[in-house]
């Protein structure tokens, strides 16, 4: 049972039956339609309404468990979600990687010291391995996984074929029915496996669907880095764009005379052409505006990217002073505005530069090629 809305409230009150007390203000609240409003966001006490029947304290009862609880293991939260789609509202607690060292086979330090060491940095964002397992012994750093019986879980094996329909099951019962047995956070549990792809595309499969934690016996860098960029992708709060600061960023050493590109300060575009400008051998800056953490098309058309934006931001940051180029190199979906930037930037060439990150490389090589 999801949660009651103000209206599915608001049918069990006085005021909806015009019955006596209607809208009486006894509760703190000026009408029954404020006061089922209020509840329904959990921001009053359903005790303050002296006349409410006992169905609807039953069904309110009902709808306001928590679809899934909350496991805290050595400082990292899972479970807690109480939605089956992103967009709904949003996740809670990514999914967390952990990895299991066998103390029992001779290589278990080395193998431990690569999963301590391992990190990778994405979208303003370090990423390391969440939690550390230890089997047939104990060592600093780890938990022993026998000590998993400790917690409220529900564990699935990662090699059963039948696991990624359990783990819909459990998640959509936990959500929509609000079945106390499936209410704890799920993990998957993987033994050694000789084929990594096929071991990453379950893995992959099951962050998308629903396991609140991943626990493999394998540690392989790349397979980890790729769960972990899916993973942060799937987990970011679709109402919170992920954003970079504004400001002048430079690659490759730039000076007075270097190339200058321009972008919204969306991380993923951001990224994306900073890849491509760090990966040339040719100096270059990348002035980043403050768009709210939106997309190029997405900032125009919400007037966060204008002339008059882009113009506050060189002034801002002292731009025009710190070079002699002037050309300003522009994200190609924004062809339509060249004119319109080079009136507000009068001491400017506008170029319209290319559509998408990967077409960098050619388009410099051409540019420069035909200074």
């Amino acid at each position: 049972m999801t949660e009651l809305s103000g209206l599915q409230i608001f049918k069990y009150l006085p005021a909806s039956k015009k019955a006596e007390h209607t809208n009486c203000k006894e509760c703190g609240c000026p009408t029954c339609m404020a006061f089922a409003l209020k509840l329904a966001k959990h921001q009053v006490e359903i005790e303050k309404c002296a006349y409410i029947c006992g169905e609807l304290k039953e069904i309110y009862a009902q709808s306001s468990k928590q679809p899934q609880k909350t496991v805290e293991i050595n400082g990292v939260k899972i479970g807690g979600e109480n939605v089956l789609y992103r967009h709904e509202k949003t996740f809670i607690n990514k999914t967390a990687i952990a990895v299991v060292v066998d103390m029992a086979k001779p290589d278990w330090k080395e193998k431990l010291d690569r999963i301590k060491n391992f990190e990778i940095k994405r979208v303003n964002e370090f990423l390391k391995v969440d939690l550390i397992f230890s089997k047939n012994g104990k060592t600093d750093g780890t938990i022993a996984l026998e000590d998993l019986k400790n917690f409220d879980l529900i564990e699935f094996d990662g090699n059963n074929f039948d696991t990624a329909q359990k783990l819909i099951e459990t998640r959509t019962k936990a959500v929509k029915e609000k079945d106390e047995t499936c209410s704890a956070p799920v993990y998957v549990y993987f033994k050694h496996a000789e084929d990594l792809n096929l071991l990453c595309a379950k893995a992959a499969y099951y962050i998308c669907k629903y396991a609140n934690m991943l626990i493999f016996e394998d540690f392989d860098e790349n397979m980890t880095a790729a769960l972990m960029t899916l993973r942060q992708n799937i987990f970011t709060d679709p109402q919170k764009p992920l954003q970079v600061d504004a400001g002048i960023y430079e690659f490759n050493n730039p000076d007075e005379n270097s190339l200058v590109f321009m972008t919204t300060n969306f991380a993923l575009t951001y990224f994306a052409v900073a890849g491509e400008l760090e990966n040339l051998d040719v100096p270059s800056y990348l002035i980043v505006t403050p768009s709210d953490g939106m997309s190029v098309l997405t900032a125009w058309s919400a007037e966060k990217f204008t002339a008059k934006v882009v113009a506050n931001t060189l002034k801002k940051f002292d731009f025009r002073n710190r070079i002699k180029t002037r050309r300003i190199i522009i994200p190609g979906l924004l062809a339509h505005m060249k004119e319109e930037l080079e009136e507000e930037l009068e001491d400017f060439e506008i170029i319209v530069g290319t559509i998408h990150a990967y077409e960098t490389k050619d388009f410099v090589t051409a540019l420069l090629q035909n200074r």
